[in-house]
Formats: C-alpha cells, sequence, structure tokens
C-alpha cells in the first residue's frame, strides 16, 4: 500500500538520507520516497496502514521533522 505524506523539515539530501532510514528502520515500512521538489513531497509504501501518530513517533527519533497525510 502506497500512501502519500508531507514530511517538513527536508532541505537537504542529507536530510533525505536521514529520514528514509529512519523510517524504513519501522518493521511495517517497506519503502520511502522523499522529494526535494515539491519539498518534503513522500510516498511511503506499507505492509498495513500505519497511522500518522505512529509515523510521527518513528520520525521523532530525528530531530525537526513533523509529517502530515495528503489527501
Amino acid at each position: 500500500m502506497k500512501h502519500k505524506y508531507q514530511i517538513n523539515g527536508i532541505s537537504c539530501g542529507g536530510c533525505i538520507a536521514r529520514v528514509k532510514k529512519t523510517m524504513e528502520a519501522h518493521p511495517d515500512i517497506e519503502n520511502t520516497e522523499i522529494f526535494l521538489s515539491p519539498k518534503g513531497k513522500t510516498i511511503i509504501s506499507m505492509k498495513e496502514k500505519l497511522s500518522v501518530e505512529d509515523l510521527q513517533k518513528q520520525l521523532n527519533k530525528l530531530e525537526g521533522y513533523t509529517i502530515t497525510e495528503i489527501i
């Protein structure tokens, strides 16, 4: 299942690499695609749908990032 999100705080390729690694460490996340244009657009493939709160908890392992779902 692919779902679209916006991750705020993404500003460079290094941010993308750190966030991607952190998100994909979650057992239910299979793949994370993060884009610089438009900045912070994210597509996450999951085994089962995680809530935005669960995704934010995973993202909180890093400082300065927030995630919202794009509907």
